[in-house]
């Protein structure tokens, strides 16, 4: 066998819109809309660097149908700077862009080859010893395993299957083309190029099975460095595999224990710390996204509560301190404590502690708890085709159905409302 190179990718979602973008950071939020094409662009430019022998592409390119051409057009340049560099392109359709989903097309250059929805197909490279199977999905949804209608591998050839799959085990992807790691070891195939799954893993060695994830994160629900798999092939055998960064933006979480700050210049002194370590080691000369959850308990309990669109604009302004257009504050969830427990707020005799008791009592009332679950009903039947994976407490808690949760924090914000505005002067 010879020896060869190529660079397997997936999910790249182009002109996808990145979530949980805010209009009042015009800058980088326009910055953040392009995210997938410049990713797009940087997987080309690592390709034509490498001189790699072909680019493998395991589903999801496109986020759906185009809105018009543009989308098409910008993927066809791509393409043509990589036909002008003789590197070959092999596409699989994914649930995104199935062959029912995207409703317009364009003549892509001869470099590109996208292999059929209607069945498992084989496309051999004699050069460099290679045989590539793969199938694109007909529709957005595919439930059956295609795995068994793949072709048997090719003796004397490196075998590679291009596979868009849930796989067995990934709860937080919807199911697709669903099959098992086993199935994949012993189809004979040397290499699995598999897309879906935004994380990359190399699930299994010799043969090599991989998700290589997406190439941009789109949320924060996507965090960390994106990537590409370069992978180099020496006498049938993967002798390198390396992970090549394509993103221009990365999202994170970060955990900040504002326990016993008293102050809010204290407070936002140690935010500012927190994300200037996570510019340091998480953002590699990226844009840096950030969700800020502040824990712990505090006297500030009550306004950070009480007053998120304070505590968003201090954090965005701490940020902004670090260098312009270098960190995006996407969200700030205070999940603090007040000093005041509720115990010793309910004993108090003024307005709060006949709050805080009624508030109390509420929970174990079943009149209000019918009241309350027969509304949550309603609300769940319209919120789940909007937002299926809420990242708010209470949004939470009203889709789960838990009654007594959604109480309690609702009663936790109300009080903390009431407490800030009777603290002013």
């Amino acid at each position: 066998m010879s020896s060869f190179r190529f660079i397997h990718a997936a999910d790249i979602h182009l002109d996808s819109p990145l979530r949980g973008l805010s209009s009042d950071v015009p800058e980088i939020a326009a910055r953040l809309r392009l995210a997938t094409r410049e990713a797009l662009i940087r997987l080309v430019d690592s390709a034509i660097e490498r001189a790699v022998d072909f680019l493998l592409i395991a589903g999801d390119l496109y986020d759906g149908d185009w809105p018009d051409y543009q989308t098409g057009i910008f993927f066809a340049r791509q393409m043509h700077r990589l036909n002008e560099a003789s590197i070959p392109v092999f596409v699989i359709h994914g649930n995104h862009d199935a062959q029912s989903v995207i409703t317009r097309a364009l003549s892509l250059p001869d470099n590109v080859r996208v292999f059929s929805h209607a069945q498992a197909e084989t496309v051999t490279l004699a050069d460099h010893g290679v045989a590539l199977h793969g199938m694109s999905y007909p529709s957005r949804v595919v439930t059956d395993n295609l795995v068994p209608g793949y072709p048997a591998p090719i003796d004397g050839l490196f075998n590679i299957g291009l596979l868009h799959t849930s796989l067995a085990g990934h709860a937080e992807h919807e199911t697709y083309a669903p099959c098992s790691l086993d199935e994949l070891v012993h189809k004979g195939y040397d290499y699995w190029a598999l897309g879906h799954v935004h994380g990359a893993a190399i699930l299994h060695e010799h043969p090599h099975i991989v998700f290589s994830g997406n190439i941009q994160g789109r949320s924060v629900r996507e965090t960390g460095a994106k990537s590409v798999f370069d992978i180099r092939i020496t006498d049938g055998r993967i002798t390198d595999m390396q992970a090549v960064h394509c993103d221009v933006a990365r999202w994170a979480h970060l955990d900040i224990d504002v326990a016993d700050t008293d102050d809010a210049n204290q407070m936002m002194g140690l935010i500012s710390e927190r994300i200037e370590t996570a510019l340091a080691d998480d953002a590699d000369g990226r844009l840096l996204a950030l969700r800020l959850r502040l824990h712990g308990r505090t006297a500030l309990h009550d306004r950070l509560v009480g007053d998120d669109q304070w505590l968003l604009a201090e954090a965005r302004a701490a940020a902004s301190g670090l260098g312009a257009n270098q960190v995006y504050v996407e969200k700030v969830q205070a999940a603090t404590q007040p000093q005041i427990d509720s115990e010793t707020r309910r004993n108090r005799q003024d307005a709060l502690g006949e709050i805080q008791r009624l508030l109390d009592d509420a929970a174990d009332d079943p009149d209000l708890r019918v009241m309350i679950e027969k509304d949550i009903r309603r609300l769940v039947q319209r919120l789940k085709p909007i937002i299926p994976q809420p990242d708010d407490a209470m949004l939470q808690a009203a889709i789960e159905g838990d009654t007594e949760r959604l109480i309690a924090d609702a009663g936790d914000y109300l009080l903390a409302r009431l407490s800030e505005d009777v603290s002013r002067p």
